[in-house]
């Protein structure tokens, strides 16, 4: 299969991010990733569900939402790494390049967001209803997404490790705010970073699944 890696950076308002862009051949989607606090673009957990999106004809963007000198400012505050409208405003710019530059031709939109990062995928998807097509968060933290939860019109996946209980609490709430666009999955035997053997690859399996189904539709 003919694929193209390429990285790239993309303007959001005045900040330059980097991105890794991965295209298969004739893609039938492509997702955006949306890193947890104080993580990154290389991210082991988010390159291999991304990997794993590939194999299935998706196309993949791993961001980096901050710039590299806002990177060395939250390396030393850890500021902005909870800064959810300032990483949603990033989301919803690098959404619209996607829809303007088609990097991955004219295919659907998705967001993949992990942790604090799903948050700001929410916020962005509801923003964004009109060029976002699915969501999926992992081990996520919907709770931080405040009002724009009410305002989610996309297919929204919330997958949570079993042992991860304070977090299954957390999305059980948001998934009554979202209402009928959302659906919650509990992956057993896995904890908030899914790092039990098989765990991530269930995860990979239900957002390939997820995101095929609906930016399809």
């Amino acid at each position: 299969m003919d694929e193209q890696r390429s990285t790239v950076t993309i303007p959001v308002g005045e900040a330059q991010l980097p991105a890794d862009l991965m295209v298969p051949a004739q893609p039938v989607g492509v997702v955006l990733f949306s890193h947890g606090s104080g993580s990154s673009r290389h991210s082991p957990r988010n390159v291999a569900v991304a990997r794993s999106l590939n194999d299935r004809g998706l196309a993949t963007v791993l961001v980096d939402l901050l710039s590299p000198i806002e990177d060395e400012v939250d390396a030393r505050t850890a500021e902005l790494r909870f800064d959810i409208g300032l990483l949603a405003s990033r989301l919803a710019g690098i959404v619209d390049w996607l829809a303007v530059e088609r990097p991955a031709g004219a295919v659907p939109i998705g967001l993949f967001g992990a942790s604090t990062g799903a948050a700001a995928a929410l916020v962005a998807a509801a923003s964004r209803a009109d060029r976002v097509g699915a969501v999926v968060s992992r081990g996520g933290r919907p709770d931080l997404s405040g009002d724009a939860l009410t305002q989610v019109r996309t297919p929204t996946l919330l997958l949570v490790g079993g042992l991860d209980e304070e977090v299954i609490t957390l999305n059980k709430r948001a998934l009554a705010e979202l209402g009928e666009v959302g659906e919650l999955r509990v992956v057993p035997g896995a904890t908030h970073l899914f790092e039990e053997p098989g765990t991530l690859e269930q995860v990979a399996d239900e957002a390939g699944t997820w995101f095929t189904t609906h930016l399809s539709r």
